[in-house]
């Protein structure tokens, strides 16, 4: 099968599972978001969204942030990995969109220039706070999209790449988002049987079955 055929099959499959696709970090704006999305690396949103309530109660502005101390702002996130780096990433990140005229925008090349804010961030905070099409590619879509063979990437810049040639453009901020619901409910990294799966049994390999990778 043809990729961009696995590619309209998975779609239809993942529109019929998920027909809503709410962002599973609590947030209430861009910026919201944008702390969220750069708390949840190496981190669960479940445990992200047990520590932004208490964190947005005293913070949910950049200019309310940039007035925290690095050390105030980690004893809130301290339960988050690598909380040490994310807090001094926070208070600059703040500072900087302070310098900037005070509020996220749209634009890819600010948001990456902020502290802590790579590329599938700010695809994150494009797509889903702003609407502009972008597909963000985390470890587990990286995972996914090659075990269903939609791409052979070595690394998650050509993941995405190869993604959104097979996914049409209106369906990228909706289609990460499925991909990452479909991984947690039906493709887990480990112990995962694939002829049973209602992607992988027919859309990986066969001796990626036989090998349940």
């Amino acid at each position: 099968m043809r990729r961009l055929d696995k590619a309209n099959k998975i779609g239809e499959l993942l529109d019929s599972l998920y027909p809503e696709t709410p962002v599973p970090l609590d947030h209430k704006d861009p910026y919201t978001l944008l702390v969220a999305v750069m708390l949840s690396a190496q981190t669960t949103d479940k445990k992200v969204n047990e520590v932004t309530p208490f964190l947005f109660d005293i913070a949910d502005s950049p200019q309310e942030m940039a007035m925290m101390e690095v050390e105030e702002i980690h004893s809130i996130i301290r339960e988050i990995g690598l909380a040490p780096t994310k807090a001094r990433n926070l208070k600059k990140m703040a500072q900087q969109i302070i310098q900037s005229g005070g509020e996220i925008r749209p634009d890819w090349e600010f948001l990456e220039s902020l502290a802590g804010v790579g590329h599938k961030t700010a695809s994150v905070v494009m797509s889903q706070a702003f609407g502009i099409p972008a597909f963000p590619v985390d470890t587990h879509i990286h995972r996914l999209a090659d075990r269903w063979g939609l791409s052979n990437g070595k690394n998650v810049t050509k993941t995405e790449h190869d993604l959104k040639k097979v996914f049409p453009e209106d369906t990228w901020n909706r289609r990460h988002l499925q991909i990452i619901f479909f991984g947690r409910e039906y493709c887990p990294a480990r112990g995962h049987d694939l002829s049973n799966c209602p992607i992988c049994s027919w859309a990986s390999t066969k001796k990626r079955i036989k090998e349940g990778r």
